[in-house]
């Protein structure tokens, strides 16, 4: 059904103010919540396509994301990410230097689990560096690895000796860092180990000039160097001001993820237009509008780099090809949604601005309407 702007709204108030008691929805209830979330999605979705269409040169990575740039520029991470065997996320340290208002686990950051001494997880078992040679006998060699959870430079020395054994196998490695404790002698370390590649969240120092220079440290050791950053106004605002700045540093690529929402950092973007991609991830609408609209610029000026759109289409088809790599069924995909109920007071701004409207919108058919008992 095609529900209307001014039906949505009303029914997503009520929803909103239904106890834990009242929870979960009926069938025809669920079916007008889906009906408001598609009505959204489908109006996003237009939305991003008239921007994108708006960008000269853009490639895709066949069809399941898209960038502007030398593709010997495309990060390899990605790749493996999305054409190879997955993202093998190895991790390590559970604390950071920081507490980023877009990061999953904002507010939680002093109760993150800890992997345990000595230990690595790596495919949700522990193992020690002793125990990679033998892992990496037992199971096909991977495309790609990822050292993720939460910043590894809190730590960096520990990492030195499993990024050599990965690298003596040929296997690619990625890291993802904030920038704010690396330094010279530490990423050289990174580098004679065997990094290949290393990723910095400029966002979360907000393109401090101290982590640039980090970046022109990195670029003498490791041979890809970029930029992965949620795409938030904050972020927009500043990168806006100093991208110059950060071309100089002689990166090979900056990817601009899609903001995606959880439980723990919807407040801090709470009152921003929201919609829910598949049912899956929940983004500020703006998120990768903005994204679009810097690749727009980028191409019109020629940045000399890659630009690339990690939007949440591009995480729900990596999450489809991990499963399809696995062995899975016919559609089996882990992409879902952050919250266990739909967190229908977030999405009244969106459902309240004048500006935002549906593509096409019906009366609701009897049984659905307002003022009618809905079971």
């Amino acid at each position: 059904m095609y529900i209307s702007k001014a039906d949505s709204l009303r029914w997503f108030e009520f929803f909103s103010q239904l106890s834990e008691n009242e929870q979960p929805l009926s069938a025809k209830q669920t079916e007008i919540a889906y009906a408001v979330l598609s009505q959204i999605e489908l109006a996003t979705e237009a939305l991003h396509e008239t921007e994108r269409k708006k960008i000269p040169g853009l490639k895709t990575l066949k069809d399941r994301t898209y960038y502007i740039g030398n593709d010997a520029h495309f990060p390899k991470g990605c790749v493996s990410c999305l054409l190879g065997s997955g993202l093998t996320a190895i991790r390590k340290t559970n604390r950071c230097n920081a507490a980023c208002p877009f990061c999953y686990d904002y507010g939680m950051l002093d109760s993150i689990a800890p992997i345990g001494e000595g230990m690595w997880d790596i495919g949700g078992t522990r193992f020690r560096t002793e125990d990679i040679p033998m892992l990496l006998d037992i199971y096909p060699k991977p495309s790609g690895v990822a050292y993720v959870y939460l910043e590894p430079f809190m730590e960096i020395e520990k990492y030195y000796p499993v990024v050599a054994e990965f690298a003596k196998a040929g296997v690619y490695q990625h890291l993802y860092t904030n920038g704010i404790s690396a330094n010279k002698e530490n990423l050289r370390a990174l580098g004679d180990a065997g990094l290949n590649e290393i990723r910095f969240n400029l966002g979360a120092s907000l393109c401090a000039d101290k982590v640039l220079e980090n970046i022109c440290a990195a670029k003498e050791r490791i041979p890809m160097v970029g930029v992965e950053t949620p795409m938030t106004n904050e972020f927009y605002k500043i990168f806006d001001r100093k991208y110059k700045s950060v071309l100089q540093t002689g990166i090979d690529f900056i990817n601009f993820a899609e903001l995606h929402l959880n439980p723990n950092n919807l407040q801090n973007y709470f009152g921003e237009n929201l919609y829910m991609y598949r049912h899956g991830y929940v983004s500020p609408i703006s998120s990768r509008l903005l994204t679009l609209k810097t690749m727009q610029k980028a191409a019109r000026d020629n940045w000399g780099v890659v630009i690339h759109d990690c939007c949440n289409r591009t995480k729900f088809f990596r999450d489809l090809h991990l499963k399809a790599k696995e062995g899975g069924w016919f559609g089996l995909s882990a992409y879902g949604c952050e919250f266990d109920e739909i967190p229908f007071e977030a999405f009244l701004p969106v459902l309240s601005d004048d500006n935002f409207r549906f593509l096409k919108e019906e009366e609701l058919p009897k049984g659905y309407r307002i003022g009618e008992l809905v079971l």
